[in-house]
């Protein structure tokens, strides 16, 4: 793949399935936070590229909530979702065996973030660049 092809690739790749990601995804946004589902959904987006639909991120909220990970608490005709003290714990736990299976391929990947303009939420619009270990860096 060109630099060129990795500039412009902004989603999940083709040859992996990142679905199971979306709980701790879930998890790691209500940290010290309290969102509802269409706020966590846009939070997923802005990181990973594609918003999960309706139909993926409820019943994952549902799940995380007979787990007792979230607990939910009615606003009106939404719900806010905040992390349980076993949430708390999950996540961290979930964040430790994260970096233990990713974290020596993190460390290996460098990356360049290229601003290419704002979304609607005032956050970058940004595309990433993986960039060789091999290549020697522009001074």
């Amino acid at each position: 793949m060109s630099d060129s092809e990795l500039a412009e690739f902004v989603g999940p790749p083709d040859c992996c399935d990142m679905r199971g990601l979306l709980t701790f995804q879930i998890l790691w946004e209500l940290r010290g936070k309290e969102l509802n589902g269409q706020e966590i959904a846009q939070r997923i987006a802005e990181r990973r590229g594609s918003k999960p639909t309706p139909g993926t991120i409820y019943p994952a909220l549902k799940n995380l909530k007979e787990k007792r990970m979230i607990k939910g608490r009615r606003d009106g005709r939404k719900i806010i979702y905040s992390l349980t003290p076993e949430g708390e714990k999950g996540t961290k736990e979930a964040a430790v065996y994260f970096f233990r299976v990713f974290g020596d391929i993190v460390k290996e990947i460098r990356t360049k973030v290229i601003i290419v303009g704002d979304r609607p939420s005032g956050k970058p619009k940004v595309k990433v660049v993986v960039v060789d270990e091999s290549e020697e860096e522009e001074t």
